[in-house]
């Protein structure tokens, strides 16, 4: 198709290079790993010159935080639009296992994004340093629906659903287990009975 643009009519919109570099990012590093993938393979697929990707990002280190740092957007608009959706903090804390299961089951679903990413980085490094901000704001989310819900202790509460999250996605990943989202489910509704029922340690 010519995408030339005609007399009366504006050129469609090209996504800049920046764009192009974290959707290839995106696509090649989640799928094949942040160290695996070299600097090259990135630049042939947004295709860009060289000079181009250090000047919008100045490293390669620079450019996995940038890209992990739109998954953990992803990942907050995904929690966020998932309590908005129901009207209970039990209702809501489901919800995100079950949102889980829908990432699951899609077929390009390799896992988290930040454990992957996480177990290639440096102690330190800007990768861990977003994966650790991205991990602090689930463990928050959960403490305050615990809360919301009426839990004794939502610390502990948030602990084990993150232990259940996290699980999850391994088993997802490492075991081809499309079901694990759902038992991680009911495990937390059973965690969610003990820890908001009456008489419960505070």
């Amino acid at each position: 198709m010519d995408t030339m643009a005609t007399p009366g009519k504006p050129a469609p919109d090209r996504p800049t290079a920046r764009a192009r570099l974290l959707a290839a990012a995106n696509e090649l590093f989640y799928k094949e790993g942040v160290n695996t993938v070299g600097i090259d393979r990135v630049i042939e697929r947004a295709g860009v010159a060289k000079a181009t990707l250090y000047s919008a990002f100045g490293s390669k280190e620079e450019l996995i935080r940038a890209y992990l740092a739109g998954r953990q957007d992803a990942r907050r608009r995904q929690v966020t639009e998932v309590i908005a959706s129901h009207e209970t903090p039990r209702a809501q804390i489901l919800g995100i296992f079950d949102a889980l299961g829908e990432s699951i089951a899609r077929p390009d679903y390799h896992g988290c994004a930040f454990v992957n990413a996480n177990a290639e980085a440096r102690p330190g490094s800007r990768i861990a340093e977003v994966t650790d901000e991205h991990r602090a704001w689930m463990r928050e989310a959960f403490v305050d629906l615990g809360t919301a819900a009426g839990a004794a202790d939502p610390g502990q509460l948030s602990r084990g659903l993150m232990l259940l999250y996290d699980g999850a996605a391994i088993a997802a990943r490492l075991d081809r287990d499309l079901t694990a989202a759902a038992s991680a489910r009911d495990c937390a509704a059973l965690l969610l009975d003990a820890a908001t029922a009456p008489g419960a340690e505070r």
